[in-house]
């Protein structure tokens, strides 16, 4: 099971063990990571699931689609890493994906 590493805006890190098939998103709701509320439940409708990628793994996360540009228009401080969690599926490709989170959602 791939592992996700979590750092919240203060510098917490959580690391947990996300099933193949969730999203970054699910991996962090289903474990109480805090600074993902995830409004919208996953559905690409909010921006508060906002996480900024480490860049070593900005390719392996895919590219933003159009839906998902449109709403980091409704996110704070959005940087080129930055990605909606709920728009990433956990695969073994991700183990050891590093995830930050911004220290305001939405």
């Amino acid at each position: 099971m791939p592992k996700i590493t979590y750092i919240e805006h203060n510098g917490t890190e959580h690391e947990i063990d996300v099933p193949n098939g969730l999203s970054v998103m699910e991996g962090a709701v289903r474990n109480l990571v805090p600074g993902i509320d995830a409004d919208c439940g996953g559905a690409c409708a909010c921006a508060t699931c906002h996480v900024y990628v480490d860049p070593a793994w900005a390719d392996k996360t895919g590219s933003r689609e159009p839906m998902e540009e449109s709403m980091l228009d409704f996110a704070e401080d959005v940087q080129e890493t930055s990605r909606l969690s709920c728009q990433i599926t956990v695969t073994d490709a991700l183990d050891g994906l590093i995830v930050r989170m911004p220290e305001h959602q939405g």
